[in-house]
């Protein structure tokens, strides 16, 4: 595919920038400032990578204020490198067009109301009384329940799962594998069995979300679980039934979030952290990879509680140390004492 060529002066007067250098630089294609060539433009938000700006063949840069005079190669100077590139690269590399239409092998279900402006792929399911917005692409595979809802300029990736009566907003990208709306963890323990409680509520999806492959999000067991506009979600994260996503927080991959949790909006949750259920997490919360969070966070900041790593011999041996811990502070106070007694009879 022949790819469009744009001067740097059309790239400033669509995003904004100053631009130093040769304004006419052409350039069609994003890459790293170790890599790009001619035709490329890399950028630099970290200052400990200006030596690879030093050696960088890039057609042009976008770089901060501060770097504006560490190069002499073209380039469009901004307030926020990195944000900068995140548009400028949705520009050259826009999603793939669809057209609209009902593939021949999908089944859609009786009452369904797809917009003639959808795109509905090869083998997808819509149940009863579905709704599909103008402009949504539904890919190969798909299973949209009864009742669900679907809006406006929605992708959905193959083999993507949104169970009955879910409801997902506009702009909303899901992708392959992920379930929306599977029953919520709801056990009660009678008689020397589990009895299972049925899981009567929803997922609510808001605008301009995105959730990863293979990522589960469980529907209520009496309320609706709830992911406000803005959440993105990374791959195979759990979403327990009732868990509640404030809007424009981020959430990275393989974390667990328990059930009836509520997260505050503009939080960022690292890899593989865990989250115990019927928590408050507040707004503007940092939480560090592998941290599991055991009871509620009430003010913004960063929270971490990992472990270091360390030789394996030194780790079991620190491990033993922990286990004794309880015993090493009762030891502590006891000492303590004596000392304040000590210092009481020389007084």
């Amino acid at each position: 595919m022949e790819r469009t060529a744009y001067s740097l002066a059309d790239i400033a007067a669509r995003f904004g920038g100053q631009v130093m250098g040769d304004a006419a630089t052409l350039v069609q294609q994003i890459g790293t400032l170790e890599k790009a060539g001619k035709g490329q433009i890399a950028f630099l938000a970290n200052a400990k990578y200006r030596k690879q700006l030093e050696a960088s063949q890039a057609s042009a840069v976008i770089l901060s204020k501060a770097d504006a005079d560490t190069t002499e190669l073209p380039r469009i100077v901004c307030d926020n490198p990195y944000s900068y590139f995140a548009k400028l690269s949705a520009f050259l590399n826009p999603l793939r067009d669809y057209a609209p239409g009902i593939h021949a092998t999908a089944v859609i279900g009786k009452d369904a109301r797809i917009s003639p402006q959808a795109h509905i792929g090869p083998q997808v399911t819509v149940g009863d009384g579905a709704s599909i917005g103008a402009g949504t692409v539904v890919m190969a595979g798909c299973v949209i329940g009864e009742n669900a809802t679907l809006g406006e300029n929605t992708r959905l990736y193959p083999r993507v799962t949104v169970y009955h009566d879910c409801v997902v907003g506009n702009h909303v990208i899901v992708h392959s594998g992920a379930v929306i709306g599977a029953d919520g963890f709801g056990m009660a323990w009678d008689d020397g069995r589990w009895l299972k409680i049925p899981q009567i509520g929803r997922v609510l999806i808001g605008d301009h979300v995105e959730i990863g492959a293979n990522t589960t999000i469980d529907r209520g067991a009496l309320d609706d679980t709830v992911i406000e506009e803005d959440v993105k979600l990374d791959n195979q994260i759990q979403v327990a039934h009732n868990v509640h996503i404030g809007a424009h927080t981020a959430i990275a991959g393989c974390v667990g979030i328990a059930g009836s949790t509520t997260i505050g909006k503009y939080c960022r949750i690292g890899g593989s952290a865990g989250i115990i259920g019927h928590l408050k997490i507040a707004d503007h919360v940092e939480i560090a990879s592998f941290t599991l969070i055991g009871k509620s966070i009430t003010e913004a900041g960063s929270y971490a509680g990992i472990y270091p790593f360390s030789k394996n011999d030194e780790w079991r041996n620190n491990a033993v140390h922990l286990r004794h811990l309880g015993e090493l502070v009762k030891r502590v106070k006891t000492l303590e004492k004596e000392i304040e007694s000590l210092k009481g009879e020389k007084t």
